[in-house]
């Protein structure tokens, strides 16, 4: 069952981001149709019942759609567009390579202190309350539909629903500013006679965010951070107390500790380095460039890579959308400013393009995967087992997705059906860089970038978000979220009043009364979670006007 969905998330991918230019979340899709199956009172099929399989089968499909559609189809769009399709296989191979080590990386850091999975990871939720709804039914099940019927709707009259959902689901400083940067890129045009992304603004800012962020993250690498979190925010133990009982679920506890993070990050450095390096003897980089050029070419793209995914999995876990498209490009015109000949230019793109959206999309199942297995006891070598369990569940996705590109990407490209981010790429590429204006923006606009991440600290990540609000710039997406967080707090506030105006009734244990503030946050959450379901269901209903 998991590669025949599988096979399907891939093809669904494929199909539409060569026809439509997007990649849809079909995790959603995977826990729908792994629950309509376990209905099925016939033979082993019953066992889908279980919400930990469902939550397998819907990382394999989702895993499967963003390898084809990212990680793998557009990398290798950007040399045939270039016209050296002699060049797609030794790309194919680096982005293969790119996939397996970004996968590889968050499965190490996952649950750590640059990505706790206690961040929101919006597409996470919403897995794991449609599973939970639909094993639990009742007012949850009626509230999260009734909320994914609004999500599609409003996406079928092109309302970015998936906006407001996550608003309901994320840091509110940080999804503030993401919707600052929305509003900002859809009416600077008008109210400021300006194009930003023709002078590069959201670029820039993006940059010194970024920048600001990775030194954040090498801060909380230190081993005097480490030992600091052991004291305020306890790692669990890898064989768990002596008591099973007492091996329970606590919010603040970290199962990845700043050592295996910073080896983590380190080993994830090292092996882009090593693809790097093979992606430029195969693709023929040193003919091109000479031996120093060689040298830095495989030092500039190992770094790429891993800056790539760690930007692009911030914003996600944040705003659950990832700025893949203009990430890339910053790299490329970093490429141009360098000089970089036009084909291992186009390689570096390429390898660059194929990390970052499966980085994102397996925090999303792992935290689907960690809310389910909340109530575990022991919790601590359960939660190991089944996220190790959806990692291998991932690769099962992503070697389907190879296997289906391989299949299908030159019937796909001879008959003009490519990614556009790709055309965008080569068409950049080929322009190349006529003065130093973009240079010059881009350092300008940097500096407020990189004040923005300083003042909202690491766990806001309030600069890396207003660059992503600048560079999605989807009309209407920023008044969605303001209003949905206008709600949030308002919603908030009035459940914490009427249970200060309501008497206890004495008969509930006090340990058993739901706080007020937990109660509007899982009400929250059922709604966010179903506005970003019913999105995502119209996204790959849109298969239909690409066959």
């Amino acid at each position: 069952m998991t590669i025949l969905l599988s096979v399907l998330g891939a093809v669904i991918g494929l199909v539409l981001i060569t026809t439509l230019g997007i990649a849809p979340n079909t995790s959603v899709i995977g826990a729908l149709i792994a629950m309509l199956i376990g209905r099925i009172s016939f033979a082993a099929l019953s066992r889908m019942r279980n919400p930990h399989r469902q939550n397998l089968v819907q990382s394999a499909i989702s895993g499967s759609t963003f390898a084809a559609a990212n990680s793998l189809v557009t990398p290798i769009a950007v040399p045939f567009l270039l016209g050296k399709p002699g060049l797609v296989w030794p790309m194919l191979g680096g982005a293969v390579i790119g996939l397996a080590v970004d996968s590889w990386v968050l499965y190490r850091v996952f649950d750590s202190r640059l990505l706790p999975a206690s961040a929101a990871w919006p597409a996470g939720i919403a897995a794991a309350e449609t599973i939970k709804a639909g094993d639990e039914g009742g007012r949850k099940a009626k509230l999260l539909g009734l909320s994914a019927v609004i999500g599609f709707v409003g996406s079928l009259f092109k309302l970015p629903m998936s906006a407001a959902g996550v608003a309901f689901l994320g840091n509110i400083w940080a999804l503030l500013m993401f919707g600052i940067g929305l509003l900002v890129a859809q009416y600077a045009p008008s109210l400021l006679h300006t194009d930003l992304s023709a002078d590069y603004v959201p670029h820039g800012v993006m940059i010194g965010a970024g920048l600001v962020a990775l030194v954040q993250a090498v801060l909380l690498m230190r081993d005097r951070r480490g030992r600091k979190q052991q004291a305020d925010e306890p790692t669990a133990p890898a064989a768990g107390p002596a008591d099973p009982a007492d091996d329970r679920f606590r919010p603040e506890m970290r199962t990845v500790d700043a050592t295996r993070l910073r080896r983590g990050l380190l080993e994830g450095l090292a092996l882009f380095l090593v693809g790097a390096l093979l992606v430029a003897f195969a693709g023929g980089v040193a003919a091109d460039m000479g031996g120093l050029g060689l040298v830095g070419w495989v030092a500039l793209a190992g770094v790429a890579a891993l800056v790539h995914q760690l930007i692009v999995g911030l914003a996600a876990m944040h705003s659950g959308w990832f700025p893949a498209f203009a990430v890339t490009l910053i790299f490329l015109i970093v490429g141009l400013v360098l000089g970089i000949p036009m084909v291992p230019l186009a390689l570096l793109v390429g390898y660059a393009a194929s990390t970052g959206p499966a980085f994102a999309d397996v925090g999303f199942d792992f935290k689907a995967g960690w809310l389910l297995r909340k109530g575990a006891v022991p919790w601590h070598p359960y939660e190991m087992a089944g996220r190790r369990q959806q990692y291998i569940a991932q690769l099962v996705g992503f070697a389907v997705a190879i296997v289906v590109v391989m299949i299908a990407w030159k019937p796909f490209f001879s008959e003009g059906r490519v990614p556009p981010v790709a055309q965008v790429y080569v068409d950049t590429i080929k322009a190349g860089l006529t003065d130093t204006h973009a240079l010059a923006m881009m350092g300008l606009w940097a500096v407020p970038g990189a004040l923005i991440q300083v003042l909202g600290g690491s766990s806001r990540q309030m600069g890396v978000l207003l660059a992503t609000g600048l560079l999605v710039a989807t009309p209407q997406a920023g008044w969605l979220v303001l209003a949905a967080l206008a709600i949030r707090v308002a919603y908030s506030r009035y459940r914490s009043r009427a249970a200060a105006r309501t008497p206890a009734d004495g008969a509930t244990p006090p340990e058993e009364v739901e706080a007020p503030g937990a109660a509007a946050d899982n009400d929250l959450a059922l709604v966010g979670a179903g506005l970003v379901a019913g999105s995502s269901l119209n996204d790959v209903s849109q298969i239909y006007k690409a066959v």
